[in-house]
C-alpha cells in the first residue's frame, strides 16, 4: 500500500496549550487593567445615551418648594411705591398783591403761602409772622399792614373756632383782634409777638401786684418791655 501523505497539523500544542495561553493572560495585571478601562468608557458611553447624566441646573434659578425651580424669567426685583401727599388749600388775606384761595405743598410754610399769593405787598408788616411756620389744610395766613393789627376774620366763615388752631389767627399766632393785657391769660399773652413765657409770666405778675394797666403805654412797668417791644406791641393790644 502506499504511504499515507503527511498532514500539516497546527501549530498550537492541542487544546492544553490554548488554556495555558489565556491563564497567563488573565493574571497579567497589563490587561486586567485594559479590561477595567474598557468597561468603564462602555459603561458611561451608555449612561449618556440614557440621559442619566447629571446636569446643573440653570444659572440665576433658585428652587422653590416643593423641589421646582423658579425660571429666572419669572422673578421681578421688588419695587417701592411711592405715594405723594394731597396738597393743601390755605385762604392768604391781607397785606399780599393776590390775597385768596392758594393750593400748596403738604409740607408748605407761612412763606409759601405768601409766595403763591403774589408776595408781600408794599408795607406789609412780615416782622409779626413767623415765615417758618408749617400751615395745614383749610387755615387762613393773615398779613397784617404795618402800625396795624391783622385783618379781621368773619367768624361764620370758620369751622371749629380759635380753640382748633383754625383761621381766627394770623399766621404768627397771635389773635385776629387786640389782646386786653388786663384780662388775657399768660397763654394769650404768649401769642403777641416777641412775647415768650417769661414776658408773659411777668405782665400778669406786674397787673396783679399793682394793678390793672391804665394804658398800653404802661406795659413799660414790666421788666423786658421797652420802647421797642411796646412799639411793636401798640397795636395788638388793649386795655
Amino acid at each position: 500500500m502506499p504511504d499515507t501523505p503527511d498532514v500539516p497539523r497546527p501549530a498550537f500544542g492541542g487544546s492544553s496549550e490554548l488554556t495555558d495561553r489565556l491563564r497567563a493572560l488573565r493574571n497579567d495585571a497589563r490587561v486586567g487593567a485594559a479590561l477595567l478601562v474598557c468597561v468603564a468608557i462602555a459603561a458611561g458611553v451608555a449612561w449618556f445615551r440614557a440621559g442619566i447624566a447629571p446636569s446643573a441646573p440653570p444659572s440665576g434659578a433658585a428652587p422653590r418648594e416643593g423641589g421646582e425651580h423658579s425660571s429666572p424669567t419669572t422673578q421681578s426685583a421688588p419695587t417701592t411705591t411711592t405715594i405723594a401727599a394731597a396738597p393743601i388749600v390755605v385762604d392768604v388775606v391781607g397785606a399780599v398783591r393776590a390775597p385768596g384761595v392758594v393750593s400748596l405743598r403738604a409740607d408748605a410754610r407761612v412763606v409759601d403761602a405768601i409766595r403763591a399769593a403774589g408776595g408781600p405787598a408794599a408795607g406789609a408788616d412780615l416782622v409779626r409772622l413767623n415765615l417758618a411756620a408749617k400751615v395745614a389744610d383749610g387755615t387762613r395766613v393773615a398779613v397784617p399792614m404795618l402800625g396795624q393789627p391783622p385783618p379781621a376774620v368773619d367768624p361764620g366763615a370758620v369751622t371749629g373756632g380759635a380753640a382748633s388752631g383754625d383761621a381766627t389767627e394770623g399766621a404768627s399766632g397771635a389773635a385776629s383782634g387786640p389782646i386786653n393785657v388786663n384780662t388775657a391769660t399768660a397763654d394769650e399773652l404768649e401769642a403777641l409777638p416777641g412775647i415768650g413765657p417769661t414776658l408773659a409770666a411777668a405782665i400778669v405778675d406786674e397787673r396783679d401786684r399793682n394793678g390793672p394797666f391804665r394804658s398800653v403805654d404802661e406795659l413799660t412797668r414790666v421788666p423786658g418791655i421797652g420802647e421797642g417791644r411796646l412799639a411793636q406791641l401798640h397795636d395788638l393790644v388793649t386795655v
